[in-house]
């Protein structure tokens, strides 16, 4: 496996450091077994919680914390995602294994966990240095990424106890609610696609399907690959916004994340879904449908949905930038991301459809 393919961390962010000291003590003190000397970087990508690679000696950790200045608690729990990927060991192999949590923020000021690495392929916003992303292989990885998402959503979640994770009667409305107020308090601009996307969503709700174990943030760049064979997915990560719903929200989620190539440049610039052989979100969608066996009559729902939590996600960290919580360069311009979720939904909505809008 060529190392350039691999997701390699690099130097830290400025503002983001760990204490390595404090760090270090706290692997000697739980893991006394493990010789070398305690080495931190940092994953550059992603915009949510801070993830960092930690090396001891030869063993490859990943520690994950939340990002500096937030104060959503129900969006960072360390603890709760922890503990999802602790449920999910014995039924669900394709995750890092948790290794240790800590509310101790005395350590690097926050509470922390820490995983095992899993090397592979992460498809960010442009193809990997030496590798050709045909239009053969594109399609290839598309209906096997959603073939995995429906694989996720068969998991019992009554036999295996992940029902716990979470209430899903109600769970659609909830999350509309949810959403929706999440947005007014972190609003910094007028953006009125966004304000005509929850209009429509409040007076358009379907009834709930049958609950399943859905990942909320499924996409690309949150799937580990077999460099050497893109329909192989080794791992899923960032199980943070876990939980039992509806699997159709999830599926809105992955949606609104899945650029066309009719979608705006802004949207395209951060998958890599809009490269020829992809399946187009109509086609998602139709894949979805065939390999879960659900219905996907309320779709244009479903995406909707997914570009307006997308929306107040990103909505959520300009916010933090606005406010001086982070210095990080890439959120400066968040609010035309914004702008651009929003603005997908409204088309969808005024043309009754999820994708080919020209």
């Amino acid at each position: 496996m060529e190392q350039h393919i691999i997701d390699n961390p690099s130097a830290i962010r400025q503002g983001e450091e760990l204490n390595v000291s404090n760090l270090a003590a706290f692997i000697r003190c739980n893991f006394p077994d493990w010789p070398g000397e305690v080495q931190v970087a940092q994953f550059p990508s992603g915009f949510s919680n801070l993830t960092y690679f930690v090396q001891v000696g030869d063993k490859e950790l990943v520690l994950r914390r939340p990002p500096f200045g937030a104060n959503i608690k129900s969006a960072h729990d360390m603890q709760r995602e922890y503990g999802i990927l602790q449920s999910l060991e014995p039924v669900y192999p394709k995750i890092p294994k948790p290794l240790i949590y800590t509310d101790d923020t005395s350590v690097i000021g926050a509470e922390f966990y820490m995983m095992e690495r899993v090397r592979g392929l992460i498809l960010r916003n442009r193809p990997p240095k030496g590798m050709e992303l045909t239009a053969d292989k594109m399609r290839t990885l598309s209906k096997a990424v959603i073939q995995n998402l429906a694989d996720l959503h068969a998991i019992n979640i009554y036999d295996t106890g992940l029902i716990r994770l979470g209430k899903p009667e109600g769970y659609v409305q909830r999350q509309v609610e949810g959403w929706i107020g999440r947005y007014e308090k972190a609003a910094t601009d007028n953006v009125p696609a966004m304000n005509t996307a929850a209009d429509w969503l409040r007076a358009n709700l379907p009834a709930e399907n049958s609950p399943a174990l859905i990942h909320n943030d499924y996409k690309y760049d949150n799937v580990v690959l077999n460099p050497d064979d893109l329909s192989e997915i080794i791992a899923v990560l960032d199980w943070e916004m876990a939980t039992v719903g509806d699997p159709l929200m999830d599926l809105g989620t992955t949606l609104g994340y899945w650029a066309d190539a009719d979608s705006p440049e802004m949207l395209k610039a951060f998958s890599l879904t809009a490269f020829p052989g992809n399946m187009n979100r109509e086609e998602v969608a139709q894949c979805y449908a065939e390999a879960s066996g659900r219905n996907i009559d309320h779709i244009l729902f479903y995406y909707v949905f997914g570009c307006y939590k997308i929306g107040v996600i990103v909505q959520q960290i300009y916010a933090r930038y606005k406010k001086g919580f982070t210095q990080d360069p890439r959120f400066a311009n968040l609010i035309h991301l914004v702008h651009a979720c929003g603005e997908s939904a409204a088309k969808a909505i005024q043309y009754g459809r999820i994708s080919n809008w020209r």
